[in-house]
């Protein structure tokens, strides 16, 4: 009977590290060969955009002529000449605070509660809360919900039972607009990340939890601390990139319900002035340095939360 010869892995001794490194794909090469497809399409998709961004953020270019380069000047211009600039990282930090672990505790919640149903019920609560999601209705509910006038449901109703005397514009006034843009977001956050809490309720262990009885966690809160939330917590991890990358691309939920730039810029994001730079007045150096400034703020909040979620069950 034939039998599979299992490689190890090569020590590495005195050789560089390079070498080293060039053995080890060759000896993996089926693996490298495998994931190979999925590697050239996340380079030409993710990797090269983000690299050719880095560099346009140097340069002048308007799409037409060929790209000249201006060095810093376009980080200059973003930090001493741009007001508005500044008010977007305001606005985008203001709703990233907010909406960023707000989404993330309620679709961890939500995911639990429904986690404690039973498999067919756990399937139709999980299908009703995920379809407006990738239905793509949430925002147009809510725009007839909150509509400007008297055949919106919020402004009907009140109208109907006398408490106002006119119409409401939700859209139109900035202390009506930033809540309920953050409602929206809210409410549209069970995305992804919801359903891999779900996933990662359904796979721990359920021996740990009777040893961890035996160990002495007393209670459901003590479970969730030292047992559940350590297991599943590359689930965390996810969830929390798609709660951070969904906090500060703010700008479609903005978008959705006013259409174009809010009043005041009372909810104007950095998403909503790189798409004014980038796709309408075609200054596409410019929008490359504020896209730049918005990957290195992602990036730092990721590091942050990564931090901050080693630490549970410690």
């Amino acid at each position: 009977m034939a039998t599979t010869e299992i490689k190890k892995p090569i020590a590495r001794k005195d050789m560089s590290k390079l070498r080293w490194t060039f053995l080890e794909m060759k000896r993996n090469k089926t693996a490298y060969m495998m994931i190979a497809p999925y590697f050239l399409i996340f380079a030409t998709f993710t990797i090269v955009p983000v690299v050719l961004s880095v560099l346009l953020s140097f340069t002048s270019f308007n799409l037409l002529e060929f790209p000249v380069w201006v060095g810093l000047d376009n980080y200059l211009r973003l930090l001493f000449d741009d007001d508005i600039f500044f008010l977007t990282v305001q606005n985008t930090l203001l709703f990233a605070a907010i909406t960023g672990p707000a989404s993330y505790l309620l679709a961890f919640l939500v995911a639990w509660f429904i986690n404690e149903l039973s498999p067919r019920m756990r399937a139709a609560v999980t299908l009703i809360f995920y379809a407006p999601t990738i239905s793509g209705t949430v925002f147009m509910v809510f725009a007839i919900i909150f509509a400007g006038d008297a055949y919106g449901i919020v402004n009907g109703f009140l109208l109907n039972h006398h408490l106002i005397d006119s119409p409401i514009l939700f859209t139109q006034n900035p202390d009506w607009l930033v809540p309920l843009v953050i409602m929206v977001a809210l409410w549209s956050s069970l995305g992804a990340g919801f359903l891999a809490f779900i996933a990662g309720l359904q796979g721990v262990d359920r021996s740990l939890y009777e040893a961890g009885a035996v160990d002495g966690v007393k209670n459901r809160w003590q479970e969730l601390w030292y047992i559940t939330l350590p297991t599943m917590r590359p689930m965390l991890m996810f969830g929390a990139i798609l709660a951070i990358t969904g906090s500060f691309g703010f700008g479609g939920v903005v978008t959705a319900l006013v259409g174009g730039i809010s009043v005041n810029y009372s909810a104007h994001t950095i998403m909503h002035h790189l798409e004014d730079f980038g796709g309408q007045r075609m200054e596409l150096g410019y929008a490359s340095a504020i896209a730049v400034i918005l990957f290195f703020m992602m990036i730092g909040a990721n590091v942050l939360v990564q931090k901050m979620l080693s630490k549970l069950g410690r």
